[in-house]
């Protein structure tokens, strides 16, 4: 029979060990950075008519500078190369059917595309583009180049105006919440309302500082 003693020294000398054990699960490599935006993206066809197209592959390169990763086989692309000019909106929860139409349907295939939305457009006074009237936030912007190489940005436009609904301001600021901008979910495709504030950027993380 072991000594008592030495069995209390044996478990004495065993330490508590904490283990956190984080289950992530591989997924197929996808589009994963989330949210992704609705970009509702507007343009003139050469009859005058107007094209509009959704598009997620989009961001600020600079405080007046766009990127959109868009091929050139769309029908947006050969339109911003034309007329030099396109208008990016925000897409917003009480337009989601219109956004996502633009997306299921092509400008080369539908001529009444914008017409059939149900929604209405005013050229912009400062490119050669439309802007659509319902909603939000429209940003018009000048086309500078089409970058095609492999680790090119697709379109590159210089943000000449950017205008938002008078409704959709508060204090002098945009209020993101009276937005009801709505973003692209990758991983399942849905779109979500973008809208309760969780944080100050640039503040809270001062919290942590030493």
């Amino acid at each position: 029979m072991p000594d008592v003693s030495s069995i209390f020294l044996i478990f004495a000398s065993i330490q508590p060990t904490i283990v956190f054990c984080f289950m992530k699960q591989p997924i197929k490599v996808t589009e994963a950075i989330f949210p992704m935006p609705v970009l509702l993206v507007a343009t003139y066809n050469e009859d005058g008519t107007i094209d509009v197209m959704n598009a997620a592959w989009g961001t600020m390169l600079d405080r007046d500078r766009v990127a959109l990763n868009l091929t050139e086989t769309h029908k947006t692309v050969e339109n911003i190369k034309k007329r030099k000019g396109f208008v990016v909106h925000i897409a917003d929860a009480a337009h989601v059917v219109e956004a996502d139409y633009f997306g299921v349907v092509s400008g080369k295939t539908e001529k009444d595309k914008f017409a059939k939305s149900g929604l209405t457009a005013t050229k912009s006074s400062l490119v050669d583009a439309p802007v659509i009237n319902e909603l939000p936030i429209a940003m018009e912007c000048e086309f500078i180049e089409y970058q095609s190489d492999d680790t090119g940005l697709g379109v590159i436009g210089k943000v000449l105006q950017t205008s938002v609904e008078a409704d959709k301001m508060k204090d002098g600021k945009v209020d993101v919440e009276a937005l009801q901008a709505i973003s692209f979910d990758p991983y399942t495709h849905g779109y979500y309302q973008v809208s309760k504030r969780v944080g100050e950027a640039f503040k809270d993380g001062l919290k942590l500082k030493k």
